[in-house]
């Protein structure tokens, strides 16, 4: 079960210029939810400066949508939707001009690129 990832409005320079991932749903463990992908995404991120531009507080930061299958995440329960096989999800910074100057540091990832 495969779950299609994309990082919208500079947040890819935090994925190595990764603008689609694939991840999937096995690396999350038992707990399917969009907590727990957000939480997978963020561990990914080395530098704790870096991270706060997509992870605050056990969530994305304000200034983030989140988008499922088109749908805002709040009418699907934010954090609490369990993903399902073939959902898209879409992660877009409305943070415009804090990602210019990221030295990409992340770490390695299972996530493969979309095509």
């Amino acid at each position: 079960m495969v779950v299609k990832i994309e990082l919208l409005g500079g947040l890819d320079m935090l994925f190595k210029k990764q603008k689609e991932l694939s991840l999937e749903l096995a690396e999350l463990g038992e707990d399917k939810t969009l907590k727990s992908l957000i939480h997978f995404m963020a561990e990914k991120i080395e530098s704790p400066t870096q991270k706060e531009l997509f992870y605050l507080d056990g969530t994305v930061r304000p200034g983030i949508i989140v988008l499922v299958n088109d749908q805002d995440w709040e009418l699907l329960d934010k954090e609490e939707y369990v993903l399902e096989d073939k959902d898209q999800v879409v992660f877009v910074s409305t943070l415009h001009g804090m990602f210019d100057n990221i030295t990409l540091t992340t770490t390695k990832s299972n996530c493969s690129i979309g095509g």
